[in-house]
């Protein structure tokens, strides 16, 4: 195998030169570059990665934990953050949760370990102090779409509440006012902030919100069909649903087709994320759309400064979009 040496020698340079040129620790006029790209091309070579992270302390990889892989929002921002990661030659280190807090807890301890250079911490319930107490210990920690409160580090969110009350807005305007809201867990960050969306949009209309009728649970198709149900076992129903996730909307869609409750002739509903399949069930979701690919790029973003020890920002909050499809209609059919 060929040896930084052999690349030197080939590029009539240095060692120590070529060694600074691969660690990006100085700056070559491009001729210079070329020859040294063209001898390791020529020579096949490949660097060697332990005794690269002894020279430069880093492990260059990163661990990003998610709760459920298999949840498209969460792919879709694991996607993103991996993309950002790979371009700054960063390998990513991915652990699916599944919303256990040891298996949370061992990502953590990896970082500890130095296996690591970062973390970028999704979460999908309420901490303990469990998870604050671990994260407190480290530097190089980001966290993303949901808060963990008691930790001061970078964190990437969107307008939560700002989305839920334009959702709600929506249906207001649409003539509805018995309206439920179901959300996931009590305690969660985006819980806590859609649901005060939803409050706000109601209180400006002066239309009392129904206790029965503001259902928290997971963020989960299975909650969403299960409290549909307890929505249509009541004595009242709504005429439209905030569903703060599109998978809790999927769930409240099954519910009600299998009801022969039609949407959204007889109850309209808005969901959140905008996840690929919302534009493809019937009738096509109108919901709050997540600029998922951005939140991912600037938590790695974020990450990456933390790791070069250069200044960051300490919270980002990015914008969400309202996208109006088939799934809402005017109260009474006017």
């Amino acid at each position: 195998m060929a040896t930084l040496s052999d690349v030197a020698e080939e590029a009539g340079l240095s060692p120590t030169a070529v060694s600074r040129y691969l660690n990006n620790r100085i700056e070559l006029p491009q001729a210079t570059r070329d020859r040294i790209d063209a001898a390791i091309a020529k020579l096949d070579y490949r660097p060697n990665l332990l005794a690269k992270r002894l020279s430069t302390g880093k492990a260059e990889a990163i661990s990003l934990v998610t709760p459920e892989i298999g949840n498209p929002f969460f792919a879709e921002l694991a996607a993103a953050v991996e993309e950002e990661a790979e371009r700054h030659g960063y390998a990513v280190y991915m652990s699916s949760t599944r919303g256990d807090r040891a298996r949370e807890v061992d990502a953590i301890k990896r970082l500890h370990d130095q296996h690591v250079d970062g973390l970028i911490m999704m979460t999908n319930q309420p901490d303990d102090g469990t998870l604050a107490e671990l994260l407190a210990r480290h530097d190089n920690v980001v966290l993303l779409d949901e808060d963990i409160p008691g930790v001061s580090v970078p964190r990437v969110f969107v307008e939560n509440e700002q989305g839920a009350y334009a959702a709600t807005q929506l249906l207001i305007e649409a003539g509805h006012r018995d309206i439920a809201v179901i959300s996931g867990p009590v305690g969660l960050m985006s819980v806590r902030e859609r649901l005060a969306g939803f409050q706000r949009a109601m209180g400006e209309a002066d239309i009392a919100i129904r206790e029965e009728w503001v259902l928290l649970g997971q963020y989960s198709r299975e909650f969403g069909r299960a409290a549909a149900e307890r929505l249509l076992a009541s004595g009242k129903r709504p005429s439209a649903i905030v569903a703060c996730s599109d998978y809790l909307a999927i769930g409240v869609l099954q519910a009600l087709r299998q009801a022969g409750v039609s949407v959204p002739g007889d109850i309209s509903l808005v969901g959140f994320d905008d996840m690929p399949f919302a534009e493809l069930v019937d009738p096509a979701l109108t919901t709050v759309r997540q600029p998922v690919a951005e939140m991912g790029r600037l938590a790695f973003e974020r990450l990456l400064a933390l790791i070069n020890k250069t200044e960051t920002e300490t919270v980002t909050r990015l914008p969400v979009e309202l996208v109006v499809r088939k799934s809402i209609a005017r109260f009474g059919g006017e």
